[in-house]
């Protein structure tokens, strides 16, 4: 049964699985302001055995740090997802994990909450190029349709940057890059408005029906999916040797004019030579918090684990790391794992 998220600005509650649960002012509220009045300050000085008030202006980068504005909740902390405890103390609001060979689930964690899913969108990207069967070696330039109108973020690739195919692709989902994403939803036949149809028709062939995308790189928050839905684009992205390769590279360093340019993993769990990582995907933007999906072994296990809204910079590889400790201390009896909210 699929789980509806209704957020109530007047009553600020969370409906869940068919319960309520509240959430607070703080995290109903997008923002706050604290304003702080800063009064002329007024210095007096003796000048030949005088008394001298002058007054000295209050700098105007000390005028603007006076408002503090709280930074946006996410979606989850809206949704009051973040109030559901479970026995690993997750930072992740949502989480699963499970068994890629028996599709048994290990562990839950409001599994079935649908919310934005950022960068982990291009897994999809990625999966749909090449399904098409495009050239991985035709040369594609990166034009100013690519810029980020979302969010107005920046990019390494500058205007009129030429990488084949298979370079974007690689730098797209090791380094996350949005606008290698987005030239390749654009360069595919139809332009991006039929990449986003092959999108969605792929999430629908493989019965994710949680998932819902309107463009290619995961900047805009009306991407989003559930952890379980994500299970199965993990599942199936797998099978895939080129994304499995590009996805858990440590670095890849492309020429660009007369230089070459290095790129880096988001990921740190790749060069962490203790983990055994098949696929990966990493994900960020303020309304989806920090995501992340893998297939990684461990405890002589295939597992696919999903971490969606952690807060914290670090907290979705902290709440990995919780994962496997705890499968490794009793892998015998980690099927008897709870299953918090779904």
């Amino acid at each position: 049964m699929k789980t509806f998220l209704i957020s109530l600005m007047a009553s600020a509650v969370l409906v869940l699985g068919g319960v309520a649960l509240p959430v607070t002012q703080a995290e109903a509220a997008t923002s706050a302001k604290t304003t702080k009045t800063i009064k002329t300050i007024k210095a007096t000085k003796t000048l030949k055995g005088k008394q001298v008030r002058k007054a000295k202006p209050v700098a105007r980068s000390m005028r603007m740090a006076a408002v503090v504005v709280a930074a946006a909740p996410t979606f989850g902390q809206l949704y009051g997802l973040h109030a559901v405890d479970d026995p690993l103390d997750l930072k992740s609001s949502v989480a699963l994990v499970l068994d890629q060979e028996t599709n048994e689930v290990l562990f839950a964690k409001n599994s079935a909450a649908v919310l934005p899913i950022a960068s982990i969108t291009k897994l999809m990207t990625a999966l749909v190029v090449v399904e098409a069967k495009q050239s991985m070696d035709e040369k594609l330039t990166i034009s100013d349709e690519d810029k980020d109108n979302e969010k107005g973020t920046g990019s390494r690739l500058a205007f009129g940057t030429t990488l084949s195919r298979g370079e974007l692709l690689h730098l797209a989902l090791m380094s996350s890059e949005n606008r290698a994403a987005h030239a390749l939803g654009r360069n595919y036949p139809g332009g991006v408005n039929a990449f986003v149809m092959a999108m969605n028709a792929k999430a629908h062939s493989l019965g994710m029906t949680d998932t819902h995308y309107v463009e290619p790189t995961g900047l805009s928050s009306r991407n989003q999916s559930s952890a379980k839905d994500l299970a199965a684009l993990v599942r199936v992205a797998h099978e895939v040797p080129l994304l499995r390769e590009f996805s858990t590279s440590k670095e890849y360093s492309v020429t660009v004019g007369r230089r070459q340019m290095a790129f880096h993993s988001t990921n740190g769990l790749v060069r962490n030579s203790t983990w055994d990582i098949g696929l990966q995907k990493t994900g960020f933007i303020n309304e989806a918090g920090r995501c992340l999906v893998m297939q990684a072994k461990m405890a002589g296990r295939k597992l696919i684990m999903v971490f969606l809204d952690s807060t914290g910079k670090y907290s979705r590889i902290g709440d990995a790391e919780r994962v496997r400790a705890w499968i490794n201390s009793q892998p015998t009896a980690v099927a008897l794992a709870p299953k918090i909210g779904g």
